[in-house]
């Protein structure tokens, strides 16, 4: 996924602030029965509310039943027909959305703007190129969709035969992200017209640009491959893996490369458009706008249904607007054997955790792990999964191969997990070796230092470089509730009471509902004589749905409050 990260850190467009989802509730503007009343469950602007309500829900699906229903029992032609356009293409029905794009002069410009786009994919996808590409030429499609319009245009000359056209770089003047896409788009097309010097002109132009080089890493290798130059291609492929060891797009290429296998075919037209549409929609997910990154996700997959990056994107996008029977679907659409199987069943079993069916979400992971024992993404989400589950012991055992592969090259990442999973499982010489041994690769890191100076204070050992380490985790994530809380406890261990109310103040506007948050502070009003004050944060522990040992905890104080020297309190973080 290293390329659709750098994607989305590449460009900034503008705020996009037509986006549907900040639009203001509309007023209808046809007629609407008088005979339908609003409580009316089949009335038109019954079935409208309730569309609305689904949309801004995230249910497009839903909404686009909705809509559909308000069209048919509804006079009027305008906003009922934009939103069920827009729910239409959200849900992924493409030809629908086409059919019923809004045109009229009336409708809103920006719901106008997306179905002539629309319309122009799916004619596309049906094989008329001339008649998507006269539809784009009628009219000026400006923001926000002005960049797929430039970009699909060699594309869509391509699909009516424009030689010349095709290989015509597309610009749009002080966009970058134009640049580099138009170049790779101008590359592809110049080795379709088997142009094959002036496609390597573009993909060396691409190399040599470092922020997105690794972007490009993959298409040039391929090109290499079919250029039957193998050697190269490994040599591109190794300077890829240089900078990220774990790529599997580049791990699979560089085998097949070596292997001489067959090298990937060339994209076909409407593979080169899906490709300029996800890109586009990586473009709006970076800005937030996921309404427009959606919409352009299901153009892509209309040209290009087994895109599995784009799966995966769309999953992400619907359960961001908690739409998990839509994520699931989308992700089970990456089949086993995609460089990308992995990612979505990890997204797949953490959206079961997020749900609450811990074991389904366990199983998946351990499924995606034993179909690729020999991927690392696969068994840390495995792993991951079992820690958020708190199968701390399995958790040890996953990661210890892993770590064991990786001796000459550890990840502090990996050592901290197994340190946390130790600790958790009262091996805690065990974890502080992994600890240090992880604060030691990386000594800036502020979740490592608070993690190891807490275990550190609530076993009462080294607090002064305890402290320190955790002062120093607090400095770079000042809003940080946890790691103030550990600065606290810090100080309370060593018996500055005051300072330790203060910091454990901070801690508790931070963290409100924290149980261990509000124990310390309650703890430490006590030893400076507010017991009042103390008995209410004990009480509010309570309240807070804490584990049982919490619970026992603070039951035992209100009871009993504290006696002789400050209790040692067991880390829960």
């Amino acid at each position: 996924m290293i390329r659709m990260k750098l994607l989305l850190a590449l460009v900034s467009v503008s705020a996009l602030t037509a986006c549907a989802t900040t639009t203001p509730a509309p007023t209808l503007r046809g007629k609407v029965s008088s005979s339908a009343g609003w409580g009316e469950s089949r009335s038109a602007y019954g079935q409208f509310l309730a569309g609305q309500a689904a949309l801004q829900s995230g249910a497009s699906g839903q909404a686009a039943s909705y809509f559909d229903e308000a069209l048919q029992l509804g006079e009027d032609p305008g906003v009922i027909g934009e939103r069920a356009f827009t729910a239409a293409l959200l849900a992924g029905d493409v030809q629908r959305a086409a059919t019923i794009a809004p045109h009229e002069p009336d409708t809103n410009e920006n719901a106008r703007r997306l179905g002539a786009l629309t319309q122009a994919i799916d004619l596309l996808a049906q094989g008329k190129g001339r008649d998507a590409k006269a539809l784009l030429q009628a009219q000026t499609i400006g923001f926000p969709h002005r960049p797929a319009v430039v970009l699909l245009a060699p594309w869509l000359a391509a699909a009516t035969g424009d030689t010349d056209g095709a290989v015509t770089r597309p610009e749009l003047q002080g966009d970058r992200f134009v640049q580099f896409f138009g170049q790779l788009s101008q590359a592809k097309l110049y080795e379709r017209a088997k142009r094959y010097d002036e496609a390597e002109t573009d993909y060396k132009a691409l190399m040599a640009v470092e922020p997105v080089r690794a972007l490009f890493t993959l298409d040039y290798g391929e090109f290499l491959e079919r250029r039957k130059r193998a050697a190269d291609a490994v040599m591109l492929y190794d300077s890829g893996l240089a900078i990220d060891a774990t790529d599997q797009g580049l791990i699979r290429a560089r085998a097949r490369a070596v292997a001489r296998g067959g090298p990937p075919a060339m994209d076909t037209v409407r593979q080169g458009a899906a490709h300029v549409l996800v890109a586009c929609a990586a473009t709006f997910a970076s800005e937030h706008q996921s309404q427009f990154s959606l919409a352009y996700l299901r153009l892509a997959l209309r040209l290009d249904p087994k895109r599995d990056d784009a799966w995966l994107l769309v999953g992400e996008m619907l359960a961001q607007d908690d739409d998990e029977t839509g994520a699931r679907e989308a992700y089970a659409k990456v089949p086993a054997g995609s460089t990308r199987y992995v990612a979505a069943q990890t997204k797949l079993a953490w959206s079961y955790q997020t749900a609450g069916d811990k074991t389904k979400a366990i199983a998946v992971a351990q499924q995606a792990a034993a179909a690729a024992p020999t991927d690392r993404d696969a068994q840390v989400g495995y792993a991951d999964v079992l820690r958020a589950n708190e199968r701390w012991a399995e958790t040890v055992a996953v990661l210890d191969p892993l770590i064991v592969a990786e001796a000459a090259k550890p990840d502090w990442r990996l050592l901290y997990m197994r340190g946390i999973a130790l600790e958790r499982a009262n091996r805690w010489s065990d974890s502080e070796r992994d600890l240090r041994a992880a604060l030691a690769l990386s000594p800036n890191e502020p979740d490592l230092l608070n993690y190891l100076g807490y275990s550190w204070i609530d076993r009462g050992e080294r607090l002064p470089e305890a402290i320190a380490m955790v002062q120093k985790a607090v400095e770079a994530r000042p809003q940080s509730g946890a790691m103030l809380d550990s600065l606290g406890w810090g100080y309370y261990r060593q018996g500055d009471f005051k300072t330790a109310v203060a910091k454990l103040e901070q801690a508790v506007e931070l963290e409100p509902g924290d149980p261990d948050v509000n124990g310390h502070l309650g703890d430490a009003y006590w030893r400076i004589g507010r017991t009042v004050e103390a008995r209410y944060q004990w009480q509010r522990v309570l309240s807070l749905e804490p584990d049982e040992k919490q619970k026992l905890d603070a039951e035992a104080k209100l009871k009993n409050g504290l006696n002789g020297p400050p209790a040692k309190i067991a880390s829960t973080r």
